[in-house]
């Protein structure tokens, strides 16, 4: 009968932790699905061609934050017509993104934060190389 009881309180222990571990890997994949852009891989790839190489050519500085980088453009009308138009499009496709666009009242720098949640650093850096 103890060991029985023993077996049971054993088998119960083990549903438990694979019910736990089950869990766990859910909340990892809902996160990630969070992270994910809605472009197609050819849109994410022409994307990355053009307009994220574009702005990577014009960056004069890049700045890691806590979650996620600060960027460095000069001030003009032009570039910041540019980082606008990046940030309409991008909203739309990363949804998790958070934008702040600062320009400076001397028209001599623009700086783009480009924030989010956990893991948008390595979203930034591997996904959209930016």
């Amino acid at each position: 009968m103890k060991t029985t009881t023993l077996l049971f309180a054993i088998l119960l222990s083990t549903v438990n932790l694979l019910a736990q571990e089950k869990t766990k890997n859910m909340e990892t994949l809902m996160e990630r699905a969070k992270l994910t852009c809605k472009l197609t891989t050819p849109e994410l790839q022409q994307r990355k061609k053009t307009v994220v190489a574009e702005l990577k050519s014009l960056l004069l500085e890049k700045t890691e934050l806590e979650h996620g980088f600060k960027y460095k453009f000069d001030g003009s009308d032009k570039m910041l017509d540019l980082l606008n138009s990046f940030i309409k499009t991008e909203r739309l496709c990363c949804d998790f993104f958070v934008f702040n666009l600062t320009a400076s009242s001397d028209t001599k720098f623009t700086w783009l934060e480009l924030t989010g949640p956990e893991g948008i650093k390595d979203f930034i850096k591997y996904e959209i190389e930016f």
